[in-house]
């Protein structure tokens, strides 16, 4: 998985995009890019399936902030990005949330 941030001089906004390589996709059909950013919405986050087997997303995120995400895989998955900024408790059992530093 990697994490690529390219923030705005214009504005408070960094574009980061998302990627889960072929090897991490396991086999899914489709991922997703779920967060406090887009409500925790599978449809809202549709990764793009590339030929290569991997999926990718490219969002506008705004800085000065953290933002709490995970992957979901063929809607039963869940997994988080070991290049996150930290990790911190999900609130649901044991699991953690990746998180971004803006």
């Amino acid at each position: 998985m990697s994490i690529k941030k390219q923030f705005l001089k214009s504005k408070p906004i960094c574009k980061v995009t998302f990627k889960v390589t072929k090897e991490q996709a396991n086999n899914a059909s489709t991922i997703s890019l779920l967060g406090d950013f887009n409500h925790w919405d599978e449809e809202s986050g549709a990764m793009k399936a590339l030929k290569d087997g991997s999926f990718t997303i490219s969002i506008d995120l705004e800085t000065g902030r953290e933002h709490h995400f995970r992957y979901l895989a063929d809607s039963q998955i869940w997994m988080n990005d070991a290049e996150a900024d930290k990790f911190v408790p999900s609130g649901y059992g044991d699991a953690e949330n990746s998180v971004i530093v803006l």
